[in-house]
């Protein structure tokens, strides 16, 4: 295995301290890129994370002066904005710079969840009903968009305005809610309304540029929550360890899934990385219905995933035989052979 330089390119809030004595490493804020750029290390490359918040100067300037072989990318924004991820890839792709994870178009089909059900849609592939309400205008819903519905942000990712009051009922509630979402105080994004699939919440991780690798379908087990709360993965269930305890939550490999079932979702999954230009690793979300158990849901895709160890995607590679480091090292490859298949076009 060749020693590479590695530029690892993260916000400038979530550079890890040199010295993490004192630190429960389990809920830091920076555990990502802690686990990452450990982990590089200790595979025998030379790791430089770079801290990055809006000027692009740091990364030009820190690619001059160390000449990395590669950027790891960990970035999820840009001066604040989640959409402008896309471009720091695209000015690595200006500079000639090889990156790991998803190129520009993939994330930016993806990261706008309107535009990415309209994808699918056209390639009929399920996905809830839905209506996108910019920022500014009023709900006008169609008679066929029926109640229950959720209420989401169109970028935001990491379940940011979602919790309970995300799922409506009503005309009023909705309005409420899309309001909610347009509020600058709030979160400050146009709205995803679509409707609400009571049914298991199921990941697809997906390894690759050409040949994919299908990990293990993983699920997220929520029957352990209040009988009045939605089995929905809100902010509170991703991110409170508090919470994930009292009510038990936890995810594993998704069990009392048909042969046919699984194919079925590995398929679709393998589908939606296509339609959407993904490359690199990603995640799929699904919902199986609970009504009809052969009808599965794709709720979005998501490119550059939550890469530290024990979350999903580690956790789905481990069980396929990739412990943590060679997901790591496999995604470093993935980003050196994409970069050089561009350069052969």
């Amino acid at each position: 295995m060749k020693k590479l330089r590695i530029l690892a390119l993260m916000h400038v809030d979530l550079v890890p301290p040199k010295d993490v004595t004192g630190f429960d490493l389990t809920t830091v804020s920076w555990r990502t890129e802690y686990d990452v750029v450990e982990t590089l290390t200790a595979l025998g490359h030379q790791v430089f994370p770079v801290g990055v918040h809006n000027d692009l100067g740091v990364i030009r300037d820190a690619i001059e002066t160390l000449k990395p072989h590669i950027a790891f990318n960990l970035l999820e924004e840009f001066a604040g904005q989640p959409t402008y991820d896309q471009n720091v890839v695209s000015y690595l792709e200006l500079l000639g710079l090889p990156y790991t994870g998803c190129n520009p178009r993939g994330m930016m089909l993806a990261r706008d969840k309107g535009w990415t059900k309209k994808i699918l849609s056209f390639h009929r592939i399920h996905v809830p009903d839905f209506l996108v309400v910019p920022i500014g205008r009023i709900v006008k819903r169609p008679k066929r968009l029926t109640f229950p519905l959720i209420v989401k942000s169109i970028t935001e990712e990491a379940s940011l305005g979602i919790s309970q009051a995300s799922i409506v009922e009503d005309d009023e509630k909705l309005q409420e809610r899309v309001k909610f979402i347009h509020h600058s105080d709030s979160v400050g994004t146009s709205a995803l309304v679509e409707r609400y699939i009571e049914g298991r919440e199921l990941y697809v991780g997906l390894l690759g540029n050409t040949r994919l690798q299908i990990l293990p379908i993983w699920e997220l087990l929520l029957e352990n929550m209040p009988e009045d709360a939605k089995k929905i993965a809100t902010a509170r269930v991703k991110w409170s360890d508090k919470y994930q305890k009292k009510y038990r939550i936890r995810s594993q490999e998704a069990k009392r899934l048909s042969p046919e079932l699984q194919q079925k979702i590995r398929n679709i999954a393998k589908r939606v990385y296509r339609h959407l230009a993904l490359s690199g690793y990603a995640r799929i979300d699904l919902r199986l219905d609970e009504k009809d158990q052969n009808k599965v849901f794709v709720l979005e895709a998501n490119p550059n995933c939550q890469l530290a160890l024990g979350e999903d995607l580690a956790d789905s590679a481990e069980r396929a035989g990739l412990p943590y480091k060679h997901l790591l090292q496999r995604i470093l490859s993935l980003g050196l052979r994409f970069h050089a298949e561009r350069v052969q076009r």
